[in-house]
């Protein structure tokens, strides 16, 4: 299988917000940086999960919390679908918050 396509583009809004490009009415702004921070928080934590499972010698969801079970779960079939895009979308997400920092402009 080939090279995948690059679903992800913070460098290039990263380039457009520090050219004054990308602007972003504050509110606007702060909606979305908080949703991403939320959802850079999540992956995270998943990321964390997947970690964890991957170190365990014999990985089994018997013994696990069932508060995580589900989440355990959800993560490693993620990984299975498309491996290494929980860890890219963890380092891709903070150049779009950084972004959306630069981009903000005070609402008239």
């Amino acid at each position: 299988m080939g090279e995948q396509s690059q679903p992800f583009a913070g460098e290039l809004f990263l380039a457009l917000a520090s050219e004054g490009r990308l602007v972003i009415d504050a509110a606007r702004a702060d909606d979305a940086i908080a949703g991403l921070e939320r959802t850079l928080n999540e992956l995270t934590s998943r990321l964390q999960l997947l970690r964890m499972w991957e170190r365990t010698p014999e990985p089994t969801v018997d013994g696990l919390p069932d508060d995580i079970v589900l989440d355990v779960v959800d993560a490693v079939f993620a990984e299975q679908l498309a491996p290494g895009q929980l860890e890219r979308a963890v380092l891709e997400l903070p150049k779009y918050i950084q972004a959306l920092h630069l981009a903000r402009r005070p609402t008239s």
